[in-house]
């Protein structure tokens, strides 16, 4: 004779079986650092490493880039504009140069001008030193908006500097963000008027630049949309820069997390992406520079 159970034991039962015990969370990641080569230097130039340097704080920037250097990173963003003379010393050129931050941007009429005048500094900076790239945000949601207005203001932004940026051989890269986490200041922001990947890429479509392109990070990618490499496919002509972090959590590129990134990695180079690709994770792990090993060596293709 079979025992009745109750509802309330079947679904504390279940519970316990689905959910990852932290042990089990703990074991993958020390599965991952045990799997990372302290020595390990990149082998393959399928993309080109970069690292964010805001993610690595307190360490110091000077500290840092020698690091990357050491694993075979050829890139750094996210630094202190005083550092770029010494990064161009260590032979690190600067991935991408920042501008006016995503929480003040275009769509608000407040910071209409303020973006256009920070993003013709940030091209100049970016002629000046070698670099290719300037970020660039859509900015946050405000009382009363007016959706299509505030797509309209971006793209009347972007539209006048992007005269500036092709006579200088710059990129604008606008990122999308993701605006479902609100754990973290970095991880999440609750808010963002670009926070679909697909509203980012009709935006830049009605630009009609070649100089404006998607800053695709992974990471918000993930959380927002998914289906990550179907979109890499589908979206190759317009990626202009990638960034990285697992997901959840934003930490390191191990098997905590959910994105495949050799996977990503290597349909990235098949639709012709050969470009940086730039560590944006913050680390977790007692070593970070050991992290940020382990992520290079995952994403060596």
């Amino acid at each position: 004779m079979t025992t009745p159970v109750s509802r309330r034991r079947f679904l504390g039962a279940a519970a316990l079986l689905a959910a990852p015990s932290l042990a089990g969370q703990a074991s993958a990641a020390d599965t991952a650092r045990a799997a990372a080569d302290p020595a390990y230097r990149i082998r393959n130039h399928g993309i080109r490493h970069t690292v964010m340097g805001w993610c690595f704080n307190p360490m110091e920037t000077l500290e840092l880039a020698r690091h990357a250097k050491a694993i075979g990173l050829e890139g750094i963003e996210g630094i202190d504009r005083k550092f770029y003379p010494d990064m161009k010393t260590l032979g690190l050129e600067i991935s991408l140069v920042s501008s006016h931050g995503f929480a003040e941007g275009p769509c608000n009429p407040r910071f209409f001008d303020q973006s256009i005048a920070k993003l013709s500094e940030a091209i100049d900076v970016a002629k000046e030193v070698g670099s290719k790239k300037v970020i660039t945000f859509t900015g946050m949601r405000f009382e009363g908006m007016n959706e299509e207005k505030a797509a309209a203001d971006c793209i009347a932004a972007w539209k006048k500097v992007l005269v500036q940026a092709e006579a200088a051989g710059v990129t604008l890269c606008l990122e999308h963000l993701n605006s479902r986490d609100a754990s973290h200041p970095m991880k999440g922001h609750p808010g963002y008027f670009g926070d679909d990947v697909e509203f980012c890429i009709d935006l830049i479509k009605r630009v009609g630049s070649p100089n404006l392109k998607l800053l695709f990070d992974v990471y918000h990618v993930s959380i927002m949309n998914g289906d990550i490499i179907r979109r890499l496919r589908q979206h190759a002509d317009l990626i202009g820069h990638i960034h990285t972090a697992g997901n959840p959590g934003r930490g390191e590129l191990d098997d905590t997390q959910e994105i495949d990134y050799p996977a990503v990695m290597r349909a990235l180079t098949a639709v012709g992406y050969h470009d940086f690709v730039a560590h944006e994770f913050i680390p977790t792990w007692d070593d970070p520079i050991l992290a940020l090993r382990h992520a290079a060596m995952v994403c060596d293709v």
